[in-house]
């Protein structure tokens, strides 16, 4: 008959060799976390304020609304006009229809590979404004926000830091795993254990009660990522027998709004919708025909803002689109450009599945999908990172010991962590910038690190001679 003790014991070693030591998980979310925290900390700071984009637009605008209108507006075609003329060389981009009889005309210029906005009276046809659009505040934001104003490989390094925070969270929601029937320090805080628990409990409660939102917007923005959105963008090609439609940029062009033709080519909206086409071809277009569009497009009552743009390279008709950051409200028209009328709209959920769920996510990432209370979500995640990265700092900071980095230190072990292997895969081959990186710290680690006594006392590595590392 099988002993009860050595059943239990053999059951309790399995569950050692099928999961990761404490400890070991304990040194992937330290060094995560040491790799991560100025990231979370930026991301944090630079999302938050971008969440309130439409109040901090409506504010910095608040000049050209509200204007003295005492009779009727000027045509659609003569305020392109001066618009136009405000800009030396330039060409129509997109004209965007005002809220209200009382606000400015916005017109989106193209001037070589810059695009402005030039805001007009609607009745004198004054210039009121002439901003470079990547100049906008929100529009910084957002490139400080997706590529840390470094283009494309800001995009990679935003990508990659993402990839090791949702390391650094799944190893923190493994750490915090309840151990005991109590739920103080599970899902609050005590405050009578003194300060060494006092801070542990706050990083980890807070660390919990954010990490399913925090998950979501690191999800969320990959599509837009240079690597890993041209990796998305490349596997539905294959699986398509046309071109793909896609609704959002990638890579540095992250920091505007894409607007996707026709053909399904995504540029720039900063970039100028007819930045394309050739000059003699904006040059022969006729933008009197855009006064019958705006009677027809603005009937319709889409979601703000609504841009009418002029025939381009990808785009051989008129368009007009809601570009409004819900959407799932948005919509694109193609018009006629003899008549006015609308030739075909797609609607948002004519769109791909994913294309939809995208869609969903980006907006909810944004802060736009449900109104304040999707911001004050944003918000509650954002300053809930905050907080967990200061209170690492501050546990890091009491428990290091001088001269070291203060990592755990790693235990020798000739346990397969089958468990946390298979994550740590997954995650890998699912995120292939973080499983290259992965391997590069590996091997530098195993080749490199361990070798060199000064730096592997100071991170707290094995020798080589003590035989295999702890996963």
């Amino acid at each position: 008959m099988t002993d009860p003790v050595s059943l239990a014991g053999n059951e309790s070693e399995s569950l050692r060799r099928r999961w990761p030591s404490r400890r070991t998980v304990w040194r992937w979310h330290f060094y995560s976390g040491l790799l991560c925290i100025p990231f979370v900390l930026w991301l944090s700071l630079t999302g938050t304020i971008y969440l309130f984009k439409p109040q901090i637009d409506a504010w910095l605008d608040r000049g050209y609304d509200n204007l003295q209108v005492s009779g009727s507006p000027a045509s659609v075609s003569a305020q392109i006009g001066a618009a136009l003329a405000a800009v030396p060389h330039g060409t129509l981009d997109a004209y965007e229809l005002p809220v209200d009889a009382h606000s400015a005309v916005r017109v989106l210029v193209n001037q070589g590979q810059e695009l402005f906005r030039v805001h007009v009276h609607p009745q004198t046809l004054k210039v009121l404004g002439v901003v470079n659009d990547e100049g906008r505040f929100s529009n910084v934001i957002l490139h400080l926000h997706g590529e840390l104003m470094l283009g494309d490989g800001g995009s990679i390094t935003v990508e990659l830091a993402a990839s090791w925070i949702i390391v650094m969270l799944i190893s923190g929601l493994f750490l915090w795993w309840p151990r005991n029937a109590g739920i103080g320090g599970i899902l609050y805080p005590r405050l009578n254990g003194g300060r060494r628990v006092f801070w542990r409990d706050l990083h980890a409660v807070t660390g919990f009660h954010v990490s399913m939102f925090a998950l979501f917007l690191l999800v969320s923005g990959l599509p837009w990522t240079k690597s890993w959105g041209n990796l998305l963008k490349q596997a539905r090609q294959l699986s398509s027998e046309t071109t793909v439609h896609q609704d959002w940029p990638t890579g540095s062009g992250n920091a505007g709004t894409a607007r996707a033709d026709d053909d399904g080519t995504t540029i720039n909206e900063h970039a100028g919708h007819g930045m394309a086409m050739a000059d003699t071809l904006t040059a022969a277009i006729d933008y009197r025909v855009i006064d019958r569009m705006v009677i027809t497009v603005g009937a319709l009552g889409l979601p703000p803002p609504v841009r009418i743009a002029p025939p381009s390279a990808n785009a051989p008709q008129w368009t007009a689109r809601s570009d409004t950051q819900n959407r799932p409200r948005r919509s694109n028209l193609v018009l006629d450009a003899d008549t006015g009328e609308v030739l075909s709209r797609m609607d948002f959920p004519a769109r791909p599945l994913i294309d939809r769920i995208i869609g969903y996510g980006v907006a909810a990432h944004e802060g736009q999908l449900f109104g304040w209370f999707n911001q004050v979500l944003g918000v509650f995640t954002t300053s809930g990172l905050i907080l967990v990265s200061i209170s690492a700092v501050v546990m890091w900071w009491r428990r290091r010991t001088i001269g070291t980095l203060g990592a755990p230190v790693a235990q020798e072990s000739t346990r397969f962590a089958i468990g946390f292997f298979v994550l740590m895969t997954l995650l890998g081959t699912v995120l292939p910038l973080l499983g290259l990186s992965m391997i590069a710290v590996w091997l530098v680690e195993r080749l490199v690190l361990r070798r060199i006594a000064p730096v592997r006392e100071f991170l707290g590595l094995p020798s080589v001679a003590d035989g295999q590392q702890a996963t």
